[in-house]
């Protein structure tokens, strides 16, 4: 898609990242400079004509395309196996972007349940001012999803693993039934990230990202993406084109960034995870532990065949309900309590009150969100300070 510095053929993630870079200007730079613009000149009256007409490729107007979200992009899609993408203002944009982009009135939507707060009330609220009717999917029930398609079926959106319960959907076989009845697959791929996990190689049609969480990892950026093959993509970029949810050349530059560190730091937010989940089994203050590398999860096979590990996220139900989850929140003394993820720092969250609050309570308890449950993205501390800070909350919310 854009010249790059690589001159090397690699398949490996790691120098992908870290060398996938837009190529240098005449000043020789080792690190890609920021482009902070709105326009690019043009040579001549003929260059402007063909950029115009789709006939060459190259920069017009920020909104259109920048260096910065080009390199970001580029790397995207080289980690995640997909001919093209969109880089977005935010993650909800992103998910947004890629329905309304392909949806037209009177089209239908499949999806999983268990999915992010935002994103249900996208599918059940906005698109049905439209005339876009949806169906929800019970993801402990796969074996139903087929009757769920209707000749007017357009698109099948899924997580895996879900937010917060951390449920897994099988790729290969979710892409197979797609293709079937050549249904557009759409996967959020934010809570596994490219590094863990690579949906387009089970034959998924669109991958899609809110990068504000693992891939910039430091809770510094509000970003999204969308990859796909490029006929989807196509429809995409004229759909953003024209509407506007572009990304900021700065946020682009610190995306770009993030990624070169993507696979140290998801393998740390793993190895904490892991042992945290393991901790918190043998608790007798904790009702459940969901992660998906326990041998306990339910879909622990699966995990190990479309997962090269099993996530930053952990989830518990802490014994009390409602009241003992907000009191064990309060203990806190290490962990930030935010609704965000996938920073350096880990996060505790109360699913059921913040980020899926706008479900009501029997939306929630299908999904898996109980009033005690807890999600925790594990940061990259020293994991002793982490199974510290979980020991002293535990404790001092049991005394109330």
């Amino acid at each position: 898609m854009f010249h790059k510095t690589l001159k090397m053929d690699s398949t490996h993630f790691e120098t992908l990242a870290i060398r996938t870079q837009t190529e240098r200007t005449q000043y020789r730079e080792h690190s890609t400079p920021l482009f902070v613009t709105s326009s690019f000149v043009f040579e001549d009256a003929e260059q402007a004509r063909a950029l115009f007409a789709d006939e060459i490729e190259g920069n017009i107007y920020t909104r259109f395309s920048n260096p910065n979200n080009n390199e970001f992009i580029e790397k995207m899609c080289l980690l995640e196996g997909t001919e093209d993408g969109v880089a977005t203002a935010s993650g909800m944009s992103a998910m947004f972007t890629s329905m309304a982009a392909l949806l037209k009135s009177g089209d239908h939507i499949v999806a999983c349940r268990s999915i992010f707060g935002s994103t249900h009330q996208i599918i059940t609220q906005i698109l049905p001012k439209w005339g876009i009717t949806y169906s929800y999917a019970d993801i402990k029930k796969p074996e139903t999803w087929e009757s769920l398609i209707l000749p007017n079926t357009k698109m099948f959106f899924i997580e895996t693993p879900s937010n917060p319960s951390l449920d897994l959907i099988d790729l290969e076989w979710f892409g197979k039934l797609c293709k079937k009845h050549n249904i557009i697959s759409n996967v959020d791929n934010c809570f596994a990230t490219p590094y863990l996990q690579n949906p387009a190689k089970f034959g998924i049609d669109l991958v899609t990202h809110s990068a504000t969480k693992f891939i910039d990892g430091q809770g510094r950026v509000i970003a999204g993406c969308i990859l796909g093959n490029k006929e989807l993509i196509k429809e995409i970029r004229f759909f953003a084109r024209h509407s506007g949810p572009s990304l900021s050349p700065f946020n682009g530059w610190i995306l770009s960034k993030s990624l070169e560190t993507l696979s140290v730091r998801m393998d740390k937010h793993c190895q904490n995870a892991q042992k945290l989940a393991e901790f918190l089994e043998k608790n007798t203050e904790i009702e459940r532990v969901v992660y998906p590398y326990l041998p306990s999860h339910p879909q622990f096979d699966l995990a190990k065949k479309q997962m090269k590990l099993g996530g930053g996220l952990v989830t518990f139900e802490v014994k009390g309900g409602l009241e003992r989850g907000r009191d064990f929140l309060n203990a806190f003394q290490l962990f930030s309590h935010s609704a965000n993820l996938g920073d350096t720092r880990t996060i505790a969250t109360h699913p059921a009150t913040t980020t899926h609050s706008k479900l009501t309570n029997e939306d929630r308890a299908a999904v898996g969100i109980m009033p005690g449950l807890i999600r925790i993205s594990v940061g990259l501390e020293h994991i002793e300070d982490i199974l510290a800070d979980i020991t002293q909350a535990l404790a001092k919310s049991a005394r109330k």
